[in-house]
């Protein structure tokens, strides 16, 4: 579908545009008659059996009748820099970063997303607060330590700086504050730009799942395996998912890293290195690749989660442009005999 109205509105835009950046006016509908148009601009992430689905830049899927189009177009990429990604609100960046590694089985209860991945890392098996609970403070908190109970898992909170309440009511209980992490935002166009050669005769190829060379370098499946290829696997909704794996000339596996594309967003993480194959620039090398995609895709900022205490992963990130946005970090019941939510030094 491409044609011009009267010579002032134009739709230049087609099935063949899907994953480009698109700016869509469309007939507003019976139920808001104070405007004839709505415009919507975002990321082109389907159009299927006559509807357009747009994901904007908060992640937000807008679904639109082509027969309801009366004008849309491709529109260059925005390109944010540091300090516009710093100022995106943190409950923005958490909801984002929660839909960028989804856990396996996900619960609302009011602004809380309880979520259970058989253990596998502590981001998957724990409650995402993104407002209050359905019920009062002390009557959710019981509520989810019954839920993660029946599933033989500990229970954990996510907790950032603006859950200060719930916070202070888990450390009154006893609940302990584990494994802090900083999540930092940085420009893609930053990433790309670096020089990340590839060694003599290896190669990079790019997958939707997880197999097993990447499973195996990666090395935190091995009690969730099941689990641990879902959540690689599965992309944000309206978005998408890179599995990045560079192999030397030996078939050996090098390097490994996965990326998710949400609206503008795109979320860094499983970045290993093989230990005989440190200290040659290949964590650089990943991160450039997985951008590109990320960029050709739709997306203009990245973030990723890093611990305080791993400096070679904080020094690589500040030359990549990533800056802290926020802290957050983890409160748990610790009880004999439970399953433990989370690999060693997965944030």
């Amino acid at each position: 579908m491409e044609f011009a109205m009267g010579g002032r509105l134009d739709i230049r835009i087609t099935p063949s545009d899907v994953g480009k950046r698109v700016s869509v006016r469309s007939l507003t509908g019976p139920e808001e008659p104070a405007a004839r148009f709505t415009d919507t601009v975002g990321r082109l992430s389907s159009w299927t059996d006559g509807v357009l689905s747009i994901t904007r830049r908060t992640g937000a899927s807008v679904r639109i009748d082509e027969t309801d189009v009366v004008a849309g177009k491709v529109v260059p990429q925005a390109r944010p820099r540091g300090r516009g990604l710093t100022a995106t609100p943190v409950s923005e960046l958490t909801a984002v970063a929660g839909r960028g590694w989804p856990a396996v089985e996900q619960e609302p209860s009011g602004g809380w997303t309880l979520r259970a991945s058989s253990g596998f890392t502590a981001r998957g098996n724990s409650v995402l607060v993104l407002g209050d609970p359905d019920l009062p403070l002390a009557d959710a908190v019981a509520h989810t330590e019954q839920w993660y109970e029946r599933r033989g898992l500990t229970p954990r909170f996510q907790v950032t700086p603006a859950d200060e309440a719930l916070d202070s009511l888990l450390a009154a209980r006893g609940w302990e504050r584990e494994r802090p992490a900083v999540l930092r935002v940085g420009p893609l166009d930053a990433v790309v730009r670096q020089e990340a050669p590839l060694p003599e005769g290896a190669s990079a190829s790019l997958a939707t799942r997880p197999d097993e060379r990447f499973l195996r370098l990666y090395g935190r499946t091995l009690t969730a395996r099941k689990a641990a290829e879902e959540v690689l696997a599965t992309p944000p909704p309206g978005g998408c998912v890179h599995l990045l794996t560079v192999t030397g000339r030996d078939g050996a596996t090098l390097a490994v890293g996965r990326c998710s594309v949400d609206g503008r967003w795109a979320g860094f993480a499983a970045i290993e290195v093989a230990p005989e194959a440190r200290r040659r620039g290949l964590a650089t090398a990943v991160m450039r690749r997985l951008a590109e995609a990320a960029l050709q895709d739709g997306a203009s900022g990245g973030y990723l989660q890093v611990e305080p205490g791993n400096h070679a992963a904080g020094a690589l990130y500040d030359r990549l442009g990533f800056t802290p946005h926020h802290e957050y970090a983890y409160r748990t019941r610790t009880s004999p005999g439970r399953v433990p939510a989370g690999a060693p030094g997965e944030a």
